[in-house]
């Protein structure tokens, strides 16, 4: 008799390995007159990248057709901007992390930034579904004068599903450098997410989390209007919502987490908007 209830463990290992997903997106980006174009794109797995006209920079939306990640699949990333170019990268839709049987799903991302070019980095959220172990791992280098506007959103379970107490692993790496000098680094580790995030200390139980970063010549100047966006966000009427941003060496950097990713979400569009001075991506809507 022939079928998966009756392969061997080997067997059942080299089948899950075949099945896992390895998808690749990259592409680099042109000043050209006014605009900026893609100069080459490459895509292949399940990642596709769109490019909507726009005005004046150049909007690239990653689209993932697998509808999400399961454990062991990857996915890797990479932009070169070339000097003066303006691109706006988002995705099509929130990245489901689904449970994993132990196999750990991983996202690469490496960007290059080039002279007095523009970079907004604005996925929208990752959501690690109940048992989801994710990794991931960021790695950007600007030029002296270039700017890179970063947000990333994390959230700890599906809300509306009832995963309030979710059992998820996450390991979140970054690595910033402008002219080979490292400006900001980040390891984050969780494990049991839930109940870490639950943890006064830590997340207060918090199921939805952000990280901002900005960095520009002259970024600091942005620190008043950012803390004033946050004071106008965080409400105490409403589902509670921790905010606080800082500014230093070259960066402004802002956190927020709240206990409702419905919440979060409101509060980084009205940020980006402070920030952009314009709405946040089409897609967000």
């Amino acid at each position: 008799m022939t079928g998966p209830d009756f392969l061997s463990p080997a067997q059942t290992q080299a089948l899950s390995a075949r099945l896992r997903a390895r998808g690749e997106a990259r592409a680099s980006f042109a000043r050209v007159g006014e605009r900026t174009e893609p100069a080459r794109a490459f895509e292949t797995g399940g990642l596709r990248l769109r490019f909507p006209r726009a005005i004046a920079g150049c909007e690239a939306v990653l689209i993932n057709t697998g509808g999400g990640m399961a454990g062991g699949d990857r996915a890797a990333i990479q932009f070169v901007v070339g000097a003066g170019a303006e691109v706006l990268f988002t995705t099509q839709s929130a990245e489901k992390i689904y449970r994993s049987e132990g196999e750990t799903s991983q996202i690469e991302a490496r960007v290059e930034i080039g002279p007095a070019a523009r970079l907004e980095w604005l996925p929208q959220e990752t959501i690690l579904f109940e048992g989801a172990r994710f990794s991931r791992r960021l790695e950007v280098e600007l030029a002296a004068d270039a700017s890179l506007f970063l947000v990333e959103a994390i959230i700890f379970g599906r809300i509306a599903m009832g995963e309030h107490n979710i059992d998820a692993y996450l390991r979140d790496s970054w690595r910033i450098r402008r002219e080979g000098r490292l400006l900001f680094a980040e390891e984050l580790r969780l494990d049991h997410a839930g109940a870490v995030l639950d943890r006064l200390a830590v997340g207060g139980g918090a199921r939805a989390i952000a990280t901002i970063l900005f960095m520009a010549p002259g970024a600091q100047a942005h620190l008043d209007n950012i803390r004033a966006t946050l004071d106008s966000v965080c409400d105490p009427g409403e589902a509670r919502l921790e905010a606080g941003a800082t500014a230093l060496d070259g960066l402004v950097l802002t956190r927020l987490a709240s206990p409702s990713p419905a919440r979060l979400r409101d509060a980084l569009v009205e940020v980006m908007m402070a920030l952009r001075g314009r709405a946040a991506p089409r897609v967000w809507s």
